[in-house]
C-alpha cells in the first residue's frame, strides 16, 4: 500500500437533485434538548449547595459538557505525529468521549487504555481480502479487540470493516469481498463472547445511494444498483446482530468544484426551503441523511440505527476551505445536535463523528488539496477557531494539545543572492513532491505570495519535513536558512514539531524513495 495514499479520501459522488439544484448527498447527527440548561439549572435549585455550585461551573464552562454522543476522527497520515498519550490527553481536556480510528495500531491503543473512552477501531480496504478467511478474522479480534478487553484496558464498542470500499473510484475492486470481511469479523466477536457490546459496521461513502433522475427527492433514495445486492446482504446482516449502518456525509463537496451548487445549501443558516412531496430541507445535510434512510427502508430496514462516521469542514486547499466557511459550518452543525433536532425522516438521536481532529500532511491529495486539513486542530495540535462542542453556541478555543515539543525557530528560504534560477521550478516541484505545499493553491491561505515568497515556502515546508536537516535547504544553492520568521500576513511558515518515534518509522521508507529521486533528478 503506498505510504501517502490514505482510505479515508472524500470523492464527489451521489448527487441528490432536487428541483433541479444539485445536492451533494449529505448527513446527520445527534443531539441533546435545546432547554438541557435551563431544566439543569432548575433541578440543581432543589438540591444542596454543592451539587448546585458543581452545576453552575458546568453550565459557565461549555467545554464540561459534550452534545451527546459526539466523537471525532483521529486520523494519523501525518509526517510528524503528536505523541498519542497527548492527543488522547487532549480529547480528555476537551471532554471527547468517542474517537474513531482509521486502524488499530498498537500505540495508539497503548495510549487509550484506561482511558475510557470509547473507540472503533477498523480493518483498512487492503485487509479486507485476507478477513474473507474465518481463521484470520478471529485472529485479528483476538488481537486487536479482546487483547484489550480487560479491567483499565481499551473500551471497543464498533469495528469499522473497511472504510468507503464501495466508492467508485475503486473500480469495484472491494464490492465482493466487503460482506464476507463484516461476517467473519462479527461472527468471530460473537465467539469471543464480545458481540453485545462490540459491533461490526462499514463505514460508507454516500455515494452508495441516490434518488433517480426522474424523481430527485430524499423519500425516493435507493441503493445503487450495482451494488444493491451487496448492500442488501450487508443490512439484513448488520440488522441480524443489531449493529448500525455508518454512513460520511460531506456538505463541503457540495460546493467544492460546482460553482452552480447554491452555497447556502451546504449550511445551517438562510437557505430557502425545497420541498419533497411537502416535506421542506433547507439544507443539503438532511436531504443527504433522508435518502440514507428511503434506502433502508426499501431494503426493509427503515428503522435501522445510523452512525454518522465522518461528517466536517476543511480549512485549506480550496476557495471554500477556510477557517470562516468551517466556523459557519460547525456554528450551524452543533446547535443542530444540541437540540436533537434530527431530520424530517428520522427526528431522533443519532451518533456523529467529526472529521476529523489533526491536519494531515501526509494524506493523499488525489481527490483534492483540501484533504490534508480537515482538522479542528492544526498539525501541532493547536486549535483553529473557537467552537462549542456543548451545541450552546457559547465559542471559545478548545483546549490545545499540551507540552507540545517544536524544532528550533528555522525556516528555509529562497536565497536571494542565487543567480542561476533555470531550475528553480524544478527544484519547487521536487519539495512539494515531498512535503505540504497545498496552502499555496487557488483559493489558499498562501496564493498571494510572489514567485519568491512560493518558493520560500516549497524550500521550508520540505525543510521542516526533514526535520530542519540543513542538507534540505541547499536546493542546488537556491536557498538558504535564517532564523527570522518569514511569515507573510496570513500565510504561516510553520515549524514543525519533534516526531514522534512512530512518524520516524512510518515515514522512513518515503525519505529513502525522496532521496534516490533527489540523486535521479540532479
Amino acid at each position: 500500500m503506498n505510504l501517502l495514499f490514505d482510505d479515508s479520501e472524500k470523492t464527489v459522488f451521489g448527487c441528490v437533485l432536487i428541483n433541479n439544484l444539485q445536492l451533494q448527498q449529505v448527513n446527520k447527527v445527534r443531539t441533546l434538548p435545546e432547554n438541557r440548561k435551563t431544566h439543569t439549572y432548575t433541578v440543581l435549585m432543589m438540591v444542596n449547595p454543592l451539587a448546585l455550585l458543581v452545576g453552575l461551573t458546568i453550565l459557565l464552562d461549555p467545554l464540561s459538557i459534550m452534545v451527546d454522543g459526539l466523537g471525532v476522527n483521529w486520523g494519523t497520515m501525518a509526517t510528524h505525529k503528536l505523541p498519542p498519550k497527548t492527543v488522547v490527553q487532549m480529547l480528555k481536556d476537551n471532554n471527547i468521549n468517542k474517537v474513531k480510528l482509521f486502524d488499530a495500531d498498537e500505540t495508539t491503543m497503548g495510549a487509550l487504555a484506561g482511558s475510557g473512552l470509547e473507540v472503533m477501531v477498523a480493518i483498512p480496504n487492503d485487509q479486507l481480502k485476507v478477513m474473507g478467511s474465518y481463521d484470520r478474522a478471529k485472529d485479528w479480534v483476538r488481537k486487536n479487540v479482546t487483547r484489550y478487553n480487560f479491567n483499565g484496558g481499551v473500551n471497543i464498542t464498533f469495528v469499522a470493516v473497511g472504510n468507503e470500499p464501495f466508492l467508485k473510484s475503486y473500480n469495484g475492486t472491494f464490492i465482493n469481498l466487503t460482506f464476507p470481511a463484516l461476517q467473519n469479523i462479527q461472527n468471530a466477536l460473537n465467539e469471543a463472547g464480545l458481540g453485545n457490546t462490540v459491533k461490526a459496521t462499514v463505514p460508507l461513502n454516500a455515494d452508495v445511494y441516490d434518488s433517480p433522475v426522474s424523481d430527485p427527492v430524499p423519500s425516493a433514495g435507493r441503493f445503487r444498483p450495482d451494488i444493491l445486492g451487496q448492500m442488501t446482504q450487508i443490512v439484513d446482516f448488520l440488522g441480524k446482530n443489531n449493529a448500525p449502518i455508518t454512513i460520511n456525509i460531506y456538505p463541503f463537496l457540495s460546493l467544492y468544484g460546482n460553482d452552480d451548487f447554491p452555497i447556502n445549501y451546504a449550511f445551517f443558516d438562510g437557505a430557502q426551503p425545497i420541498d419533497d412531496h411537502g416535506v421542506s430541507y433547507t439544507n443539503v445535510f438532511d436531504a443527504n441523511f433522508d435518502t440514507l434512510v428511503s434506502s433502508l427502508k426499501a431494503v426493509g430496514h427503515g428503522d435501522m440505527p445510523i452512525i454518522v462516521g465522518e461528517v466536517g469542514w476543511p480549512t485549506e486547499g480550496d476557495k471554500h476551505a477556510n477557517n470562516g466557511e468551517a466556523y459557519r459550518f460547525y456554528n450551524g452543525l452543533l446547535p443542530r445536535l444540541g437540540t436533537n433536532k434530527g431530520t424530517p425522516l428520522r427526528p431522533t438521536y443519532i451518533e456523529v463523528y467529526l472529521f476529523g481532529l489533526l491536519d494531515e500532511d501526509a494524506k493523499s491529495i488525489a481527490p483534492g488539496a483540501f484533504e490534508r486539513h480537515w482538522g479542528l486542530f492544526r498539525f501541532d495540535g493547536q486549535p483553529k477557531f473557537p467552537l462549542d462542542l456543548s451545541g450552546q453556541g457559547q465559542n471559545k478555543l478548545l483546549i490545545g494539545a499540551r507540552n507540545v515539543t517544536y524544532l528550533p525557530n528555522k525556516w528555509c528560504m529562497f536565497n536571494p543572492n542565487a543567480k542561476d534560477l533555470t531550475k528553480l521550478a524544478q527544484n519547487i516541484d521536487f519539495a512539494c513532491t515531498f512535503s505540504d505545499c497545498t496552502a499555496l493553491g487557488y483559493g489558499s491561505s498562501c496564493n498571494g505570495l510572489d514567485a519568491n515568497g512560493n518558493a520560500s515556502y516549497a524550500f521550508n515546508m520540505y525543510f521542516q519535513v526533514k526535520n530542519q536537516d540543513e542538507e534540505a535547504c541547499i536546493f542546488q544553492g537556491l536557498a538558504t536558512v535564517t532564523t527570522q520568521n518569514i511569515s507573510q500576513g496570513q500565510c504561516d511558515f510553520p515549524v514543525q514539531i519533534v516526531a514522534s518515534s512512530s512518524s520516524y518509522v512510518s515515514f522512513s521508507l518515503v525519505w529513502l524513495v525522496a532521496e534516490v529521486l533527489l540523486v535521479l533528478m540532479f
